[in-house]
């Protein structure tokens, strides 16, 4: 079976470049040893944010980072076995998140953030879910008054900077605005642009169903099999081996087991997070909300649940779960969002993939020739999945890029 593109990666970054490279004309394979959306793409928080213009990054307050070291947090919890395996990319990650490097990094991921929520309603659209999809936006909730107030005036200007809607709540018109909220928070802001998607790896499947009705090719398969041969790249499936002159590498966090073997040092890590859901016990929150000072969200999900979101746990990518972040997470958000039983057997754990100077890697490999890379997303990984899509196809095609590729470039680590 030939094919002119064969796309590794299922996920919400591979299922929109290959619906975008399909829309240029070329015939695409997408491969996975899964289905659509059902990695990294299917246990985020949902959220489509278009608000995000500033990268997550390293922490440089002390307090912040004592806090971090005593390793009782809720927002980040590290594994002591892991940390020589992470503490390069760490110290990399710490440089890259001084002041002005991370105004550079917020520059440079601008373009993309923009353009996040119209590139997602057309496929919406096209592939006919927006009954998965809320355009309500989510909130920031505050314990502490300072921390508040301080955020709310600093947040003003970057809303008024960038065009974005953001309406600070004190505590009465939080709960006004959010019912099932309990006590406990002094405030929150409420961003108004982002959307959030109440299912998110059925939104993946959804995309995947109209890149096959389009024409498309999906098939389950080994992408450690890929062999470059004389005029095209091959992967081995369960319907037999494929080959393609060009390949794109969107594995997300594993995107490391095909791109290393080919020589490429690129520093990508897995930050590993938990979720769970629950029945409500009182009214059903209507949008996301993010605890910032404990670093989880609650977020409404499809069939009447909610979805508990955890922060970062650095860990080795394939190490067994731990649950520790999801308990310190949960006995805090059960009595502010009246979170009942749990529903799922298991905790769910992901990995989002990571690069340190917080830019994804989307572009050509310097040293083969067709072979692509869309990987490292950080934690925009659905926000971000089709206006990847639309970049890597212009680029792979001949057009002229929406904006500038060069910061996502791969040969940046080279």
């Amino acid at each position: 079976m030939d094919f002119d593109v064969i796309v590794l990666g299922a996920g919400i970054v591979g299922v929109s470049s290959a619906l975008h490279l399909q829309d240029r004309g070329r015939r695409v394979a997408l491969v996975d040893r899964r289905g659509p959306g059902e990695e990294t793409s299917f246990g985020n928080a949902g959220l489509i944010e278009r608000s995000s213009v500033v990268p997550y990054a390293f922490p440089r307050k002390l307090g912040t980072l004592l806090r971090y070291a005593r390793n009782h947090s809720t927002d980040l919890y590290w594994d002591y076995k892991a940390l020589p395996s992470f503490a390069t990319w760490l110290a990399r990650f710490w440089w890259e998140s001084s002041p002005e490097r991370l105004a550079a990094a917020a520059r440079d991921m601008l373009p993309l953030i923009r353009q996040s929520v119209l590139e997602h309603d057309a496929l919406i659209a096209r592939a006919g879910v927006g009954e998965l999809v809320r355009d309500s936006g989510w909130i920031e909730a505050f314990r502490s008054r300072e921390a508040f107030e301080s955020e709310a005036r600093a947040l003003e200007a970057v809303a008024r900077e960038h065009g974005l809607r953001m309406v600070p709540l004190d505590a009465a018109a939080l709960r006004a605005k959010e019912p099932a909220i309990g006590e406990g928070f002094s405030g929150g802001l409420h961003w108004e642009d982002p959307k959030s998607v109440r299912n998110p790896g059925a939104l993946t499947q959804g995309y995947a169903r109209l890149f096959v009705a389009e024409g498309g090719t999906l098939l389950r398969g080994d992408a450690t099999s890929l062999c470059e041969g004389d005029h095209a790249w091959t992967v081995d499936t369960n319907e037999g081996r494929v080959s393609a002159k060009e390949v794109v590498v969107a594995l997300g966090p594993w995107s490391d087991t095909v791109f290393a073997p080919l020589g490429y040092r690129i520093p990508l890590r897995a930050k590993r997070g938990y979720h769970m859901h629950y029945r409500p016990a009182r009214a059903m929150l209507s949008l996301p909300v993010v605890d910032i000072e404990q670093g989880y969200v609650v977020a409404p999900m499809q069939g009447g649940r909610l979805r508990l979101t955890t922060g970062v746990e650095i860990a080795k990518r394939d190490a067994p779960p731990t649950g520790i972040q999801l308990e310190r997470a949960e006995r805090l958000a059960k009595p502010l969002f009246g979170l009942g039983e749990r529903i799922d057997p298991e905790p769910w754990l992901g990995r989002r993939p990571c690069t340190p100077d917080m830019r994804p890697v989307i572009g050509p490999a310097p040293r083969h020739r067709g072979l692509w890379f869309a990987f490292g997303h950080n934690h925009h990984g659905l926000t971000l999945g089709p206006v990847t899509g639309r970049l890597l196809a212009e680029m792979m095609t001949g057009e002229t890029p929406f904006t500038d590729a060069r910061p996502y470039r791969p040969a940046r680590f080279a």
